[in-house]
């Protein structure tokens, strides 16, 4: 695993293999996150009204499922960051790694559901414009 300074941020750059590697570990980050984004759309009505009584003293059953859904996402999002990977769309479960090929930064492209990195795509374009990889980009 190599690391590169680019501004302020310290990107890790991965090989193909290191990144599929961690596809299974990506896959059950971004499922919690999932489920925790599920319970707050199904609450959201809940919590607009306890926030509205509010002022009134009111509250509402809701609140700390509202609360540990929040910290689920938060935590499983900051899992992902760490482990330098770059989520494009949580709908979509779409994620990026920065890779080296062929002298220049470009980022292998995985959504979820796949079951392996087969698609990369330039830093300055995205999902639309991924392209097959020919051959491995280690």
């Amino acid at each position: 695993m190599a690391h590169r300074e680019e501004g302020q941020n310290l990107e890790r750059i991965f090989t193909l293999s290191e990144a599929n590697r961690l596809i299974p570990q990506l896959e059950e980050h971004l499922n919690t996150v999932r489920r925790g984004k599920a319970v707050l759309i199904r609450i959201k009505d809940e919590i607009k009204k306890a926030s509205a009584k509010a002022a009134f003293g009111g509250g509402s059953f809701a609140g700390p499922h509202y609360i540990k859904a929040l910290e689920q996402i938060s935590e499983h999002l900051q899992a992902i960051q760490e482990m330098g990977v770059i989520v494009k769309d949580l709908d979509m479960g779409l994620c990026d790694f920065p890779c080296q090929q062929n002298g220049r930064i470009v980022y292998l492209c995985w959504k979820l559901g796949e079951a392996e990195i087969r698609w990369w795509h330039e830093v300055n374009s995205g999902y639309r414009e991924r392209q097959p990889l020919e051959q491995p980009a280690d």
